[in-house]
């Protein structure tokens, strides 16, 4: 048991193969799992997929085909911390395709799922010494609706 990881578990409403395909196809260092399909006994149509296994950078993740009980909502989000602006745009060009876009850098997918798309140098400028210039990073990040722009940060930033 001490070897145990942690496997996040996502509730999907019949689109947990086609997720798990998807956000394979974005994110590098991923592989598709077992797949598990239902039997004569249920539960779903025989054959249908029950869950689905996918692993990203490591983490695994297991997408259960649970019915329309439950969705996901903003109290869970998947941060992606991104080097610089080009990575910036990919995931969140990828990740917002077919969902919306959110207030300060946050995305919801085509499943619902929440998504935060940060840029790893908006902590240095939110933690900056000087309370002012990290109080104009603060606030620009806050203000922006959407995708981070790191330019229109670090301007903020200096006081532009």
């Amino acid at each position: 048991m001490a070897d145990e990881k942690l496997t996040t578990c996502l509730w999907f409403d019949g689109q947990a193969e086609e997720a798990a395909n998807h956000y394979v196809s974005i994110f590098k260092n991923s592989a598709l799992g077992e797949v598990t399909r239902s039997g004569e006994g249920g539960p779903g149509e025989p054959g249908s997929v029950m869950t689905v296994e996918w692993e990203v950078n490591g983490q695994k993740f297991v997408g259960l085909n649970g019915g329309p009980e439950f969705t996901f909502n903003e109290a869970v989000s998947f941060m992606v911390h991104c080097d610089d602006q080009a990575e910036v745009d990919y995931y969140w060009n990828r990740l917002v395709e077919g969902g919306q876009e959110a207030p300060c850098g946050w995305l919801k997918d085509r499943f619902g799922l929440s998504w935060q798309i940060v840029p790893k140098v908006l902590y240095e400028l939110m933690s900056d010494p000087d309370p002012e210039k990290a109080g104009r990073a603060t606030q620009a990040m806050l203000a922006t609706h959407g995708k981070l722009d790191i330019a229109a940060l670090k301007k903020a930033h200096a006081g532009g």
